[in-house]
């Protein structure tokens, strides 16, 4: 048996850099994604709304890791949200609280995130993961801070739903991003899909969890 994997309680306070991007995508180009029971996903002129994020959490935060998500926009009771289906992340700590404490779909995977002049560039891999990469070239900083707030839903293990707030702050700059995926794999959705809008938020602090 595997030993119980120690994890912080929440809220996590968590700090980094990261890549969004914003997709608007077909219903039936994507995968079947299990959402909690009382989620549908929300669909506007005939798309999805997804938000793809590539994170480098820094050793600032209470956790250091690197991770590629998923999210989903959605309506639940009447209310608009979002619901993280797909999340690969290179810590086993980040991977089982993120299971425990709000059900997110975590698994393990190897990320590189490397930021430098000019932009930043990522890669998932892992045996039996979907290989994924993404390249994001820095355009002009927004002069103003980011502030932003959302709440997840998700259905923890034992069957529960519950919701996930989550807050972030920091100075976006926007930019190009292009993302590739290998072909055979779930998200090779991505490759015939551009995002509608990319921004990397650097040296951000954020908070999930907590009331």
């Amino acid at each position: 048996m595997h030993e119980p994997v120690d994890f912080p309680p929440e809220p996590w306070h968590l700090t980094g850099d990261m890549v969004v991007s914003l997709w608007r995508v077909p219903p039936d180009d994507l995968p079947r994604w299990r959402l909690p029971p009382t989620a549908r996903p929300l669909i506007v002129r005939r798309r999805c709304t997804l938000l793809t994020f590539w994170v480098d959490y820094r050793p600032d935060g209470v956790l250091a890791y690197r991770e590629f998500l998923i999210a989903l926009a959605v309506r639940h009771e009447r209310r608009l949200m979002g619901s993280t289906v797909a999340a690969w992340v290179d810590d086993e700590r980040a991977l089982a609280g993120g299971r425990a404490l709000w059900g997110i779909p975590k698994q393990l995977g190897e990320l590189t995130l490397r930021t430098g002049r000019g932009g930043t560039q990522g890669r998932l891999a892992g045996e039996g993961v979907p290989a994924v990469s993404v390249g994001f070239r820095d355009g002009p900083r927004l002069p103003c801070r980011l502030r932003a707030r959302a709440q997840l839903v998700q259905q923890r293990p034992d069957g529960t739903t519950c919701r996930v707030p989550v807050r972030i702050s920091g100075r976006p700059s926007t930019g190009r991003a292009r993302t590739a995926a290998e072909p055979s794999s779930p998200l090779s959705f991505l490759n015939d899909h551009r995002p509608r809008l990319s921004i990397a938020v650097r040296g951000f602090r954020g908070t999930v969890g907590g009331h």
